[in-house]
């Protein structure tokens, strides 16, 4: 057993420490901040003073409230559409091109099925689906997104929402749609697509058909999932049937539409 001795200072004051401790506490709402992480003044403070500085717009807890925002505009704007078929394909076809056809029969067709069609809202084969739609009376619907280059909403869209978040878009094209109809497109089609596949293959979404329209544009994408992903383990053999692939409009129609009658 030590025989040394301890003078009164060397033991700490237990009711002193914890004051300490709690006189560098701070509550802001349901955050607890201590010692170095505490900030100066109040929420009300901050909030009332004008003057101070404006860093807090670019900080993420103001992101979170701008995501919640979109999430808010974008459900209070898509919730009473009714039945609807999200169109994805390139923003760089050629308006008169085959493909910008195809995109506009697709559109018309969904429409006299009585679907409303939902694209990217840009050009190329989403404005053409958007047309379709909109030449045969049906409801046409945009989801945008800010871009470095600006695409703006092209003008076949009746109803039009721009998103800041690729995330929350994804959200509303999956959300309020019972099928994909894939054009030939680029990253930003194939991230739609296999996004899409990914939700069916791990059951987060249900009785969700997708169809791929163009045999010529898509068939070496078929054969590579066939012959490498899935011969080489990485998928299962019934992955493959989580798709469809067409040249038929009306089969593909039929195709995306028949599980959600």
């Amino acid at each position: 057993m030590s025989s040394a001795k301890h003078t009164p200072g060397d033991t700490p004051d237990p009711t002193a420490f914890r004051d300490a401790v709690h006189r560098r506490e701070q509550h802001l709402g349901p955050v607890v901040r201590r010692r170095d992480q505490m900030v100066p003044g109040t929420t009300d403070q901050r909030l009332l003073d004008t003057q101070g500085p404006s860093d807090w717009l670019h900080e993420d807890p103001w992101r979170v409230m701008r995501i919640q925002a979109e999430f808010v505009e974008g459900f209070g704007a898509l919730a009473e559409l009714g039945p609807a078929i999200s169109v994805f394909g390139s923003a760089r076809t050629a308006p008169g091109s085959p493909e910008y056809e195809l995109g506009v029969r697709i559109g018309r067709a969904l429409a006299e099925a009585g679907y409303a069609v939902i694209t990217g809202g840009g050009p190329g084969a989403m404005e053409a689906a958007n047309r379709g739609a909109l030449e045969a009376n049906g409801v046409s619907v945009g989801l945008g997104i800010e871009l470095p280059f600006e695409q703006g909403m092209n003008e076949y869209v009746d109803l039009g929402v721009n998103f800041r978040y690729f995330f929350v878009r994804k959200t509303m094209f999956v959300k309020y749609a019972q099928g994909f109809v894939v054009l030939p497109g680029g990253l930003g089609t194939l991230d739609e697509l296999f996004e899409a596949l990914t939700l069916v293959q791990t059951g987060k979404v249900t009785r969700f058909p997708i169809v791929l329209v163009g045999t010529d544009y898509w068939s070496g994408l078929v054969t590579w999932v066939r012959e490498t992903l899935i011969a080489r383990g990485k998928a299962s053999p019934r992955d493959e049937h989580l798709f469809h692939l067409t040249d038929d409009v009306t089969e593909a129609i039929e195709l995306v539409t028949k599980v959600t009658r």
